[in-house]
């Protein structure tokens, strides 16, 4: 089996799709759009098969050169081990059943051969990036999902606001790319290769622990996967694209483009481990990024914006799980993750669609009966996210990270403060969002039904989002650690300072009162006395609060005053400088020439006749005078 055809199928059939796409019919569409991803998740399961029963360490294919010049070579290598079969399953699977529901989602829409096809050139980007044994074909597929989300956001390219967001996703991210790009360029200078094995075997021998070179090069590493990953402070651009349509927002919210971060810093945790300041500042910057966005995610009144939010605190565990050294349990939230999120986003898609693309909370309720199916995978995914005990694999991969937070060797008592701070927040704003969604008096009509193209998948995620936490229980509930297990080879196992059993059930037993305390509140808010928390809300202080967070803490505001406007206003002082008049006098020096060229097409044959005569009897002329003078 050959790795290499993963991200090849994708890649293949959005090259099909795009040179087909006013001739191939929807039907055509669908399968070659939904199909490829298929039998891409098949080849990968195939292979993560082959994987476990060979016991190999690794599978690299090297699929040709790519890069050879003075004594730099590289090429188009593929690696699969333990974390690359882990993302790549996820990516592969969570992504066939966005297709799916998107052939459903997107049946009306004019451009649904382009759409595929960019949805296919995105899978294809991602699976490359994790799936590449060299820095630089990764960094291929980082700026390859860079495209593509820009792609995606703009989709509804017609409406200014889409390709507005389209621009911000694309320019943000960019600020992060930069950094990592002087990362592999300091690397290769230090290490003369590209390759991530040896990098990162040669790194322990080249730095020792706190070099600043080696912290700077993590730190640079790390503004990359905070651009992407959509963390403080680049987290701007991840609630606009919401913009784009709803199985996007899924795709890029569940799987694929903020997800990429966690995997660069997973992937290359020998580096940060060198760099313990490079490591604290990510547990840092993920713990204050999960308060932030929890605040905000409380107080959104659309649909979608509301799980944007709620992407970048679940992200924010992620990286707080990573900067304490608990690599494996930030690596279980991803895949707990992206199949609750998917499932949330294509739930609030399925809202939409029968509410006639109605994305106002304070527009919906009632809709309990209205939409049964959808309210069950929808309560499953809220009660995921929420991380419900015992039942939902939320809580066991959220739960862990809270733990380790404080336990492990990286961990701290504000870290784990915060994270269960966001154990609050998160049964809050969750739950308020279902109940304004399914509870209370209806308020709208009910358009459409979703078919079974939309329904089965999220049935099929319902299912996951319950038992995908049950392949790594904590030590109260036996300990079974079947996907730490699996992530040894690659990822280090965690280091506990504070192995108690004790304090780990009193660490669980508090996240779970935080979080069912949080759907208390919600319940209360919305339900229960919604006079009373309305009257409350409306009071002057809060409302300026309630306005701070919604707009994002105000991040936006303040770049436009620092960076946006100061750009702006030189760009201006700059417009008529003397290097820009010289290319401004040859241009209108060839209008002038022109002008005087377009007199002489007067339309009248005899002028035309005129010219020809003349101009023979100058060029007679000129060689009389050349023979005879």
């Amino acid at each position: 089996m050959f790795p290499a055809l993963i991200p090849l199928i994708p890649f293949v059939s959005a090259l099909l799709l795009m040179l087909g796409w006013k001739r191939l019919s929807r039907i055509a569409v669908t399968v070659i759009g939904c199909g490829s991803i298929g039998l891409s998740a098949f080849v990968a399961v195939l292979i993560a098969i082959q994987f476990a029963a060979g016991g190999e360490q690794a599978i690299v294919q090297h699929a040709g050169n790519w890069v050879e010049a003075g004594g730099f070579k590289t090429g188009f290598d593929l690696r699969m081990d333990a974390l690359s079969v882990v993302f790549v399953g996820v990516i592969t699977i969570v992504g066939f059943l966005i297709h799916v529901y998107a052939s459903g989602y997107m049946h009306e829409e004019p451009d649904y051969a382009r759409f595929f096809a960019c949805m296919n050139l995105f899978v294809g980007a991602m699976l490359t990036l994790v799936m590449a044994d060299n820095l630089l074909l990764l960094y291929f597929g980082w700026e390859g999902v860079g495209l593509c989300s820009y792609l995606l956001i703009g989709f509804w390219y017609k409406d200014p606001a889409n390709n507005y967001a389209a621009r911000k996703a694309f320019i943000v991210t960019r600020v992060g790319d930069t950094a990592m790009a002087i990362a592999l360029f300091m690397l290769f200078q230090f290490t003369g290769t590209l390759r991530i094995p040896e990098i990162l075997q040669s790194s322990t021998h080249i730095w020792s622990k706190g070099d600043p070179v080696i912290t700077w090069i993590a730190l640079l590493l790390l503004g990359g996967a905070v651009g992407k990953s959509a963390q403080l402070p680049l987290q701007t651009w991840l609630p606009d694209a919401m913009a784009g349509p709803t199985p996007v927002s899924a795709l890029i919210h569940a799987a694929t483009m903020v997800t990429a971060g966690v995997y660069l810093i997973a992937r290359t945790h020998t580096l940060f481990e060198l760099a313990p300041d490079a490591q604290i500042t990510t547990a840092v910057i993920g713990a204050i990024t999960l308060v932030l966005a929890g605040f905000s995610a409380l107080v959104q009144t659309d649909i979608k914006r509301v799980l944007a939010y709620s992407t970048v605190s679940q992200i924010g565990y992620m990286f707080l799980a990573l900067g304490c050294g608990a690599w494996s349990a930030a690596v279980f939230h991803f895949v707990t993750h992206a199949f609750f999120k998917a499932l949330l986003f294509m739930a609030a898609g399925a809202v939409i669609v029968a509410l006639h693309h109605e994305q106002d909370l304070f527009k919906m309720g009632g809709l309990k009966k209205q939409l049964k199916g959808i309210y069950w995978v929808f309560l499953v995914g809220c009660a995921s996210l929420a991380a419900i005990p015992f039942v939902t694999a939320g809580f066991y991969s959220k739960d862990q990270i809270i733990w380790l937070s404080l336990s492990a060797a990286g961990g701290h008592t504000a870290f784990w403060l915060a994270a269960l701070l966001g154990a609050l927040l998160t049964g809050m704003y969750t739950f308020r969002l279902f109940f304004l969604v399914f509870y209370g008096d209806l308020k709208t009509h009910v358009h459409h039904r979703p078919g079974n193209s939309m329904m089965i998948p999220l049935y099929i995620l319902a299912l996951l989002s319950t038992i995908a936490g049950f392949i790594e229980l904590p030590h109260t509930l036996g300990h079974v650690t079947l996907f730490s297990n699996w992530l040894l080879p690659v990822l280090p196992a965690v280091s506990v300072l504070h192995d108690s059993v004790a304090m780990e059930w009193t660490s669980q037993a508090l996240s779970a009162v935080l979080a069912l305390s949080g759907i208390g509140v919600a319940y209360a808010w919305v339900v229960w006395r919604p006079k009373g928390m309305s009257d409350f809300l409306e009071m002057p202080a809060l409302l300026w609060l309630r306005g701070f967070w919604s707009r994002g803490w105000d991040f936006d505001k303040l770049y436009n005053i620092l960076l946006v406007y100061p750009f702006v206003y030189l760009s201006r002082m700059n417009k008529k400088d003397l290097i820009d008049k010289l290319y401004t006098s040859l241009a209108a020096l060839m209008q002038w020439c022109h002008n005087v060229l377009a007199r002489t097409q007067s339309g009248l044959l005899r002028w035309y006749i005129l010219g020809v005569v003349l101009g023979a009897v100058a060029i007679l002329s000129v060689l009389i005078w050349r023979i005879y003078i």
